[in-house]
């Protein structure tokens, strides 16, 4: 399997795009950033909170005065960018980028540039390859973070990566406590009237008793409902 990718941020300018990239990096299984002479140095105070827990990035992130010597151990090397006049490179998109690093020996790395001007025709020159996505052509503005999070979400792609942690899905509660549930109801409303005349008394219990476990309300759900009615009852009586 190939070594995950390098995120290298060229000249970035501000502390709360490094942290939002860093975020974006981190939700898609990638740790490793590199960052190209940033214009407000480095460690940044901005960037913790934009990177809203990504702080092991943050930690991790490799400081490098030129693009040279931030790439200069990787073998396959991508510019995310649009294609620009006189440079004559491939280009593809960053599904089909992801594709290339996942199959590929040696190390990678993505470019992304300064937030105000993007990566200059210098930078784009290390790149074997530029990246560019489909995008609107009347608005085709990306801030660096969503750069960062199209190239990291289509990478992840070719990962096994887990589903974010969900809360625990109880089961349906057992019959006994649906039944309970049913029961407290219907001694509620037995003194209202509800069951009358007493010739749909059959009928309106069982719409009663479909309508209740339809839901399939766990052993939590019924709990809270009893408790409503408890309170309900006791309200009734004070």
């Amino acid at each position: 399997m190939a070594e995950a990718p390098a995120i290298v941020l060229v000249r970035p300018q501000l502390g709360e795009n490094i942290g939002k990239a860093a975020r974006a990096m981190l939700n898609f299984g990638l740790t490793e950033m590199r960052l190209v002479a940033p214009r407000d140095g480095w460690p940044n105070p901005s960037a913790g909170p934009a990177a809203a827990g990504a702080d092991r990035v943050l930690a991790e992130a490799q400081v490098f005065d030129t693009v040279g010597e931030a790439v200069a151990d990787c073998s396959h090397i991508y510019a995310t960018t649009v294609r620009k006049r006189g440079v004559t490179k491939p280009v593809v998109t960053p599904e089909e980028a992801a594709r290339e690093i996942d199959t590929a020996q040696g190390k990678s790395a993505l470019l992304f540039g300064p937030e105000r001007s993007g990566l200059d025709i210098q930078d784009v020159g290390f790149a074997r390859a530029i990246i560019t996505v489909p995008i609107n052509p009347e608005f085709g503005s990306l801030n660096l973070a969503q750069a960062v999070i199209l190239c990291a979400y289509e990478w992840s792609k070719t990962r096994e990566l887990s589903q974010p942690t969900q809360e625990e899905i109880l089961p349906p509660a057992p019959q006994e406590e649906l039944d309970g549930l049913i029961g407290h109801l219907e001694a509620m409303l037995e003194p209202k009237g509800y069951f009358m005349p007493a010739i749909r008394d059959e009928v309106t219990r069982t719409t009663l008793r479909n309508v209740l476990t339809k839901p399939g309300w766990n052993h939590l759900e019924i709990r809270t409902l009893r408790g409503v009615l408890s309170t309900l009852a006791r309200a009734r009586r004070d």
